[in-house]
């Protein structure tokens, strides 16, 4: 089996519908085998990392400080930069794919990253951008990720 990592993006202040989105991503996830890549703090990053958690998958975040210990309590492994802001880059570049889920404009950067590092990018509840694709529900997001990894 390949490894499959997945970059999941996104606010920090999320709406519950959001929330909800990302936390249940992270459960799909993890059934699928995918190990998520995230920020590894609050909101979105921590609804996916839960959901992953819950699952028994792997979850990475690549935290914008210099301590690993100062992420959300669900990461299976912390990787502290020190960073800040700029980290965002690592969590894109250590995806295949990468999934928006709400967001401001921290996630507008790595959306840019993502594309600048020509990553496939699948937008949930989030910005829509040319070179974006925009998904409609969490089955049509599995269904466009299956396509790819299986290709």
């Amino acid at each position: 089996m390949k490894d499959i990592r997945i970059s999941v993006i996104g606010g920090h202040a999320p709406s519950s519908e959001c929330y909800d989105l990302a936390y249940e991503f992270g459960k799909i996830a993890a059934e699928k085998g995918w190990t998520v890549v995230c920020g590894g703090l609050g909101g979105v990053m921590e609804a996916v990392s839960k959901g992953v958690y819950e699952k028994g998958g792997n979850v990475m975040g690549i935290l914008p400080f210099d301590d690993f210990r100062g992420g959300n309590k669900y990461l299976s492994t912390s990787i502290a930069t020190g960073l800040g802001w700029m980290r965002n880059s690592l969590v894109v570049m250590n995806g295949d794919i990468v999934v928006a889920i709400s967001g401001s404009y921290g996630t507008l950067s790595e959306i840019s990253f993502a594309k600048i590092m020509n990553k496939k990018v699948f937008t949930l509840c989030s910005w829509e951008i040319e070179g974006t694709e925009k998904v409609s529900s969490l089955e049509d997001l599995v269904e466009k990720i299956e396509k790819i990894v299986n290709a």
